[in-house]
Formats: C-alpha cells, sequence, structure tokens
C-alpha cells in the first residue's frame, strides 16, 4: 500500500494489511502528519518507508512495532527502536527518533548557542 503525496514523493506502508481498519487510518494519519514534520528538516527526501509489525504471544493486547526509513538522495536514515502496546504511541516514538538522528546528523538544531555569535 502506497500513498502519493505531491511531488512524487511516497509513503510505503508495509504490514499495514495484518491490521484493523481503524488501525490502518490512524497508521496512515500519523504517518502523513509526521511525513511533514520531518520535511521540514530533510529538505531532498524521497521516500518514506514505515513497516508495522504485530506480536501476539498470549493474551488479549497486541505489541506493535515500527521500523521506519527516511531515504534521501545522501542515504537513509532509519528508526528501528520504536515498539509499544499503544500503536500511535509506537508511531510517535519512531517519527520521533528519526527527528532526532536528522538533527544529529545535519546539526539543525538551532537552540544551541553558536560560537560565533
Amino acid at each position: 500500500m502506497a500513498k502519493e503525496i505531491p511531488n512524487q514523493e511516497i509513503i510505503q506502508f508495509i504490514g499495514v494489511h495484518e491490521l484493523e481498519p481503524m488501525e490502518q487510518e490512524a497508521v496512515q494519519r500519523l504517518t502523513t502528519e509526521s511525513y511533514a514534520k520531518i520535511k521540514r528538516d530533510l529538505k531532498n527526501i524521497t521516500s518514506l518507508k514505515v513497516h508495522v509489525k504485530v506480536y501476539k504471544k498470549e493474551g488479549e493486547q497486541k505489541k506493535f512495532s515500527l521500523h521506519v526509513q527516511a531515504i534521501f538522495p545522501g542515504g537513509t536514515i532509519e528508526s528501528n527502536r520504536a515498539h509499544d502496546f499503544e500503536l500511535a504511541r509506537a508511531i510517535h516514538k519512531a517519527f520521533n527518533d528519526i527527528k532526532e538522528r536528522v538533527n544529529h546528523k545535519f546539526h539543525s538544531d538551532t537552540a544551541r548557542d553558536k560560537a560565533y555569535e
């Protein structure tokens, strides 16, 4: 399942077919919102892959694990540390990790004091 964004940018969803319809809609909505935020920091992003894994060993609860890759001409930035029992929280963890990695890679944090100012 791939969703087209204007300017030929693609968000690719993997493993979403295993989710319930309400969960699928939440994944798409939160991903497109987070994509806009990541695009502000990583201006030349070409595609985004979101891989959702569902674990259900015993009991009623499902555990969600997200692997997110932001692909741009200079390489990829990926997050594979986000997992939680709540889907929305796992999505937010994954995209916050991506934002932290982008800020770390390009040092785009403007809150820090600069030596030359």
